[in-house]
């Protein structure tokens, strides 16, 4: 199945995609997420409306208060290009939910920032609680996959031994373009993972090269905190991130950046100068 969510009068909206795009309602995404074996169920019993999928606003399919854990140097070669070590253990970073946003979303340059980066990543979400699992007990509670781009804001990341500032600008965080269930993709480490820049293929991976897995970092997570439903777990970037280019290579406004992973779809995000106000 393949699952998002919109914007209506009652507020967020987990529905079902079923041909030709018509959309199925489910519940709120707050609901779906509160009891998710109840709303897969009602996922896979849902029939079409009269609405499709391109006459909606477009939310991240995750509850507002999802953690979103991202996985950092989890492909060799782009830890290898950055001239950082291999890690041990899944090197993870948080990023504000609040970044999320969807396909098609305009991203605006940071402000103080002229190092905007891409990285084209794996995402997938947690279906159930998980606590100190193991990690086919991990692999068993993900629900499903997305494209995610985790762009940053270098000069900030690296200004600062810490990386989470320059992890959370404005709308940084495309996700989508839809939640594929996690039946639909049997050998999620098998996918091609593809990043354009202006139609140039800037990173061309495969989620096989992935260090560690994502049941592997989201078992490993667990040892320290309660994963929840709905959570985010980013899986990492392959080799070809601009600031490792020679010479280094950045995001400006009226760029557009795809984000392409086989069995899933693709995400697209406008470029766009500095916002003059408060995002809203």
């Amino acid at each position: 199945m393949r699952l998002i969510a919109y914007q209506d009068g009652a507020g967020a909206i987990m529905a079902r995609v079923m041909d030709r795009g018509m959309l199925a309602t489910i519940s709120s995404v707050e609901e779906f997420w509160s009891a998710p074996d109840t709303g897969f169920a009602a996922a896979r019993q849902a029939t079409p409306g009269s609405v499709t999928i391109d006459q909606v606003e477009h939310l991240p399919p995750v509850p507002l208060g999802a953690h979103v854990l991202c996985a950092g140097r989890n492909y060799a070669a782009h830890a290898a290009e950055t001239n950082a070590p291999v890690p041990e253990n899944p090197d993870l970073f948080g990023r504000w939910p609040s970044t999320l946003t969807v396909s098609g979303h305009p991203v605006p340059v940071p402000p103080r920032e002229d190092h905007l980066d891409w990285e084209g990543e794996l995402a997938v979400v947690v279906g159930n609680y998980l606590r100190d699992a193991t990690v086919e007990q991990a692999r068993a509670v993900i629900s499903g996959y997305l494209c995610f781009n985790d762009l940053s804001a270098r000069g900030f990341q690296r200004a600062s031994r810490r990386w989470m500032l320059g992890k959370n600008a404005d709308f940084s965080a495309p996700i989508g373009p839809w939640l594929v269930t996690a039946d639909e993709i049997p050998e999620p480490d098998r996918l091609r993972i593809v990043t354009r820049v202006n139609g140039e293929v800037v990173q061309d991976g495969s989620t096989g090269d992935m260090i560690f897995s994502a049941p592997e970092i989201a078992a490993y997570a667990s040892g320290c905190m309660t994963l929840r439903p709905g959570d985010v777990i980013t899986t990492g970037t392959p080799d070809g991130v601009g600031f490792a280019r020679q010479p280094p290579r950045f995001l400006h406004a009226g760029d557009t950046v795809e984000v392409e992973i086989d069995q899933i779809g693709r995400i697209v995000t406008p470029i766009i100068p500095a916002l003059d106000r408060q995002p809203g």
